[in-house]
């Protein structure tokens, strides 16, 4: 086996707007044997507007383990096969880390693609300090768990927290945050990142609260937080 040609590239894809994507990327996208990717039918609207035309084959957390055992013999002869997500960097709250560690493991090159994250833009976007960032992905949707959570960093100070929530919970959450945090503690909600809608809420938790209550919120939210 020729090592070199051995080669799992995860690749960063738009979160929104379809322009942002890296020459390379696209490069690597064109060159590949097979393009793993969450939804086919996502995946298929980025490589048709760039004239991708290769082999997809969808890998989503379900079926990790079953793509794994098909995939790495795959690249151990040879092949070359690209890892994208449905929008951002996989790996960051999507699929990735098991096929990445197991590469790893099998002597497989593994190849990162850089591009958009979601958390960065917004975090970079919000105006607030960034020499200490503490991402969160996903949160938990019990309330209890939530509450854990946010009492377990409340007391971290002069850091800024990143997480990711969804449309139907971003109310109850900013809830959860007032009652922990302290009124000073400022407050963005990222939303639309990178498309037409795009929007930051910014203010303290209680502020930005008000600001969404009365409010029907559409598309994944990315909170960022810092308290002094």
């Amino acid at each position: 086996m020729d090592r070199k040609q051995s080669v799992l590239y995860v690749v960063s894809t738009p979160i929104g707007n379809l322009e942002d994507i890296t020459y390379r990327a696209v490069k690597i996208l064109s060159s590949v044997d097979l393009i793993l990717c969450e939804d086919t039918r996502r995946t298929k609207i980025l490589c048709s507007h760039y004239n991708i035309n290769k082999p997809l084959k969808s890998y989503y957390s379900y079926i990790e383990e079953k793509r794994i055992k098909q995939i790495i013999p795959y690249i151990k002869e040879g092949h070359k096969v690209a890892l994208v997500s449905d929008s951002g960097t996989p790996g960051i709250s999507d699929p990735g880390f098991l096929i990445i560690k197991e590469c790893i493991e099998e002597n497989v090159n593994v190849v990162a693609i850089p591009g958009a994250t979601a958390f960065i833009s917004a975090a970079v976007s919000s105006g607030l300090p960034l020499e200490k960032i503490l991402f969160l992905g996903f949160i938990p949707k019990k309330y209890s768990k939530v509450k854990k959570l946010f009492e377990e960093i409340k007391n971290i100070n002069n850091i800024t927290v990143a997480f990711y929530e969804s449309p139907q919970r971003i109310k109850n959450t900013l809830e959860i945050l007032a009652s922990i945090f302290e009124d000073d503690t400022r407050c963005v909600i990222a939303r639309e990142i990178t498309k037409i809608y795009e929007e930051f809420i910014r203010g303290n938790i209680k502020s930005v609260y008000e600001k969404i209550y009365q409010r029907q919120i559409k598309g994944e939210c990315t909170v960022v937080l810092y308290k002094k």
